[in-house]
């Protein structure tokens, strides 16, 4: 996918195309270098990055217990390794190789045609490969909250490897691919509430059932052992997602200012719902509860970002707190299922809130840049939105179930009781985080 098919497409939504049309010196995007276009995104690539290491890693290490932190952190890391490697192989062409409805083929297998002096509208082509491959590093790396403390580490390489391929690339191509048959019918998800979070959110449930619950879970108390950690992870995903969310305009112009802006307002908003709506419920705020509120913030204004005002945001924060809160402390015990780290409750719920939500607050008359669907206003965006949350719920859960199922009859899934008991950070990698 070119840089000036995504713009293109951005500026027309609701009012975006007029704007550009019409202001002096404001034009779409052409295949012409812009230094200040290519600064931005080189610093919001570094940014994408830096959420999954250290970010994500810290985030995640210091909600399990203290015998499995170092496997997470490992565990991610070598994520951030493989994903590189497959989309440079492969992942970047499904997603991004051609036109289709369903995947972009196999022309830029290997990366074929990636040279220095290649364009992608106004940057280079190898910084627009390197951003996307950032989000392709972070959406496998969310499932492993799911599953945190009981999956092998050559099990979990065989499922992320395949998962890149078969669902995160095929989905990326969709919505922003060219031809992609989601972004055809006009769904809004500026930078990955669909692709990214409702993806990884879904493909996260669906592990944490057919992998199992813990050892004890939920008899056995399991709390974090270093929330430090995980407050310290959680301020870097924040500052983080200005990359994600401000770079997907992919320049340095208004609308990556407004993403900005209402990334902020969001999550503030979020943060605050989760620790008051856990005061009131539990008696007491925590560092957990806020830290878990502004992460639901982030995902939920994610698909929203370049199309909403800062009021919607206000809502958006607001909505993704407080469901998010209740599936987390309400839903989840309720219904037994082991998710780890709440990478469901929180990015697919979150993803889910914000999807949908886009298709109400991008409304004009509610500070928003205007409805991407040409006719029928917000029933028909709200439509669109929907189906792209629902073929996403589907598509990623039957591949996600079927991938695991295959691995589970072949090499199997999970470490045995006694390498549970141990923790993973002895019996999979032979080292302790702490030598004490």
């Amino acid at each position: 996918m070119s840089l000036e098919f995504i713009r293109d497409k951005r500026f027309a939504l609701g009012a975006g195309l007029l704007a550009a049309v019409s202001t002096p010196g404001v034009a779409l995007a052409e295949d012409q270098l812009s230094a200040g276009d290519t600064a931005w995104m080189l610093t919001a690539t570094a940014l994408v990055l830096f959420m999954t290491i250290p970010g994500l890693s810290l985030f995640y290490a210091g909600m399990v217990r203290a015998k499995n932190g170092l496997s997470v952190m490992m565990q991610c890391f070598t994520i951030t390794a493989l994903m590189t490697v497959l989309w440079a192989i492969v992942g970047y062409s499904i997603a991004f190789g051609g036109e289709g409805p369903y995947w972009g083929g196999l022309d830029k297998l290997f990366l074929k045609g990636l040279t220095v002096d290649s364009l992608s509208g106004t940057i280079p082509e190898t910084v627009f490969m390197t951003f996307q491959m950032t989000f392709a590093i972070i959406t496998p790396a969310l499932i492993v909250g799911a599953f945190a403390e009981r999956m092998k580490f050559s099990s979990l390489l065989w499922f992320m490897a395949l998962w890149l391929i078969f669902v995160y690339a095929p989905i990326a191509h969709w919505v922003w691919g060219d031809g992609g048959w989601l972004g055809g019918k006009g769904i809004l998800d500026f930078a990955g509430g669909t692709v990214v979070h409702i993806n990884a959110g879904i493909a996260g449930l669906v592990a944490a059932l057919i992998i199992g619950r813990r050892k004890g879970y939920p008899r056995t108390a399991m709390p974090p052992h270093n929330l430090m950690f995980t407050l310290t992870g959680a301020a870097m995903l924040w500052v983080g997602w200005f990359g994600f969310n401000a770079g997907s305009e992919l320049a340095a112009d208004g609308t990556a200012g407004m993403a900005m802006a209402v990334t902020q307002i969001a999550t503030a908003m979020a943060a605050l719902v989760w620790m008051f709506s856990e005061w009131i419920s539990h008696g007491k705020p925590s560092a957990l509860g806020i830290a878990s509120g502004a992460v639901a913030g982030l995902v939920a204004i994610t698909p929203a970002s370049g199309s909403v005002g800062p009021m919607g945001a206000l809502a958006i924060g607001a909505a993704a707190g407080i469901l998010c809160f209740i599936t987390v402390a309400k839903v989840k015990p309720a219904l037994g299922f082991d998710d780890s780290l709440d990478a469901f409750g929180v990015h697919g719920i979150g993803g889910i809130t914000g999807a949908l939500l886009t298709g109400v607050f991008c409304a004009e008359s509610l500070g928003g840049a205007g409805f991407g669907v040409e006719s029928g206003g917000m029933v028909a965006q709200l439509t669109v939105q929907a189906l792209g949350v629902v073929a996403t719920l589907i598509y990623t859960g039957v591949v996600t179930a079927v991938i695991l199922l295959v691995l589970k009859v072949t090499i199997g899934l999970r470490v045995s009781e006694e390498e549970e008991t141990e923790g993973l950070d002895l019996s999979q990698h032979d080292e302790r985080a702490y030598n004490l």
